[in-house]
């Protein structure tokens, strides 16, 4: 009874309160004290699970399922990368120099020559021996060119109207050069450099004054208009013999949105969606994909109707290793050594240089064979039976790259190529809007391929403009290794 009335004590709450939110005195606690010990009894309580509630916060990141993407586990809560021998840096001793190429044009050339010995300030007795130093280097004071266009407008009897025309270098009523919104819109979407450093840089350097606004409104135009070449890339992907996906966190006016990646060598396709599940894959993927779908284990790719699948290895031998710290029982270890030598035996077989499945079916059909083994065993612990129940779900997914010599056996291509936009997420935080979120995978998809197939995005980009500034047809997104002037 005496606990219940002092609980109800409306002076004990307001003790217990300031002293919990750290702005209690030293008189506040005197006066509890002198409230007796049930008092402090319930003031010890409450902070005992405040202190419990905070630990648990922050420990259950940490003691999540292994299975969990890294992204989703707070910095403070991973813990830190064990300490290895490291590497001396550089090449081999005795492997062949490496300098920088000769440039293949000379734009300026200047002698220098003593007048008197630096020494001792005598005279010289001139000799014909001489060296050459090539310094490559920005000329001074580089600006951005103005030029004013003088458009005559003419009338056309038989149309009945004024005409006059095109001017190909700009984008009707832009006050931006073709090249100006390319690179700007370069350095932030190819490159990850943030609005306020574009301007800074165009500013000190280029001496232009640019704003945000005007940058954003041209980077539009520019989405606008290349989304020709976004819907090709995306059709050359779901054409493709090969096809990496993944996905990751994006930010769209403040909510959560997913970036998905599908690349190749050729082609690298983004789509921010508001959804990570099956319904934005069976929207990009409207018909049957006849190629390879390498991906990782998330679930949503299962409706994807595939002619083959290759799941990542790599990200299954990471999990073995993170489970490793969190399981010590005898029953994971034993089945943990046992996958993880089946994956890198099979993975060291695929490096063989003389590698062919015709040339090592029986040694592929023994792999298959010791997985069909695993796979029919059973264990009561918890990790051995959710990484069985996965493996069983995609047993025809785990050695494709046995059986194809295109196909390799992890998603890093992918992962390589997410990269960029999540190095880009960092600097940015998302988008503001929808708009600005179709613009960003537009341009991002636009750069990155063009970066993959060997094509200056400057120049290529440009030529494109001009071709649509002067007919209103934007051309075909280059095959590759032609640079555009």
């Amino acid at each position: 009874m005496g606990r219940t009335k002092d609980n109800d004590n409306p002076q004990i709450q307001e003790i217990i309160e300031a002293i919990l939110q750290g702005t209690g005195t030293e008189e506040l606690v005197q006066q509890l004290y002198g409230l007796g010990p049930e008092a402090v009894t319930l003031a010890l309580m409450a902070a005992t699970r405040q202190i419990a509630s905070l630990r648990a916060k922050v420990d259950a990141p940490a003691a999540a399922d292994p299975s969990t993407p890294s992204g989703q586990i707070p910095v403070y809560a991973k813990p830190n990368a064990p300490k290895r021998r490291r590497c001396r840096r550089g090449a081999k001793p005795g492997h062949p120099g490496y300098h920088r190429e000769r440039p293949q044009e000379i734009h300026r050339r200047q002698e220098h020559r003593c007048p008197v010995c630096p020494e001792c300030g005598g005279p010289l007795q001139r000799c014909q021996r001489s060296r050459t130093r090539i310094i490559e280097d920005l000329p001074e004071g580089i600006h951005t060119e103005v030029t004013e266009h003088t458009i005559w407008r003419d009338y056309c009897p038989r149309c009945q109207k004024d005409v006059e025309p095109a001017v190909a270098d700009a984008l009707p009523k832009a006050t931006f050069g073709h090249r100006l919104v390319c690179f700007t819109a370069w350095l932030h979407y190819g490159l990850g450099v943030t609005i306020a450093h574009i301007i800074a840089i165009v500013g000190h350097h280029l001496h232009t004054v640019l704003s945000a606004g005007a940058l954003l409104g041209q980077w539009q135009r520019l989405g606008e208009i290349l989304s020709a070449w976004y819907e090709q890339i995306g059709e050359e992907a779901k054409q493709s013999a090969t096809l990496h996906a993944d996905e990751t966190g994006w930010r769209v006016s403040g909510r959560t949105h997913w970036l998905w990646c599908f690349a190749n060598s050729q082609v690298c396709y983004y789509l921010i969606d508001r959804c990570r599940g099956s319904p934005v894959l069976k929207k990009f993927f409207d018909t049957v994909f006849e190629g390879v779908l390498i991906p990782d284990f998330w679930a949503a790719y299962n409706v994807v109707e595939a002619a083959l699948r290759q799941c990542c290895n790599a990200h299954l031998l990471r999990e073995l290793e993170k489970t490793d710290l969190q399981n010590n029982s005898q029953d994971w270890k034993a089945f943990g050594k046992v996958l993880r030598r089946l994956i890198r035996d099979a993975i060291r077989l695929r490096k063989r240089p003389d590698f062919s499945p015709a040339r090592y079916a029986r040694r592929i059909e023994r792999i298959e064979k010791r997985l069909d083994q695993l796979l029919d065993s059973d264990c009561s612990d918890a990790d051995v039976r959710r990484l069985l129940k996965r493996l069983r779900r995609h047993r025809e997914h785990l050695f494709t790259f046995l059986h194809r010599m295109d196909v390799p056996y992890d998603n890093n291509l992918g992962e390589r190529q997410i990269r960029p936009a999540v190095i880009l997420r960092k600097n940015s935080q998302g988008n503001h809007s929808a708009k600005g979120a179709a613009t960003q995978a537009i341009l991002m998809s636009v750069y990155q391929t063009l970066k993959l197939r060997g094509l200056p995005p400057l120049n290529t980009i440009v030529w494109a403009l001009r071709i649509y500034t002067e007919t209103g047809q934007l051309p075909s997104l280059p095959a590759g290794n032609a640079a555009r002037g």
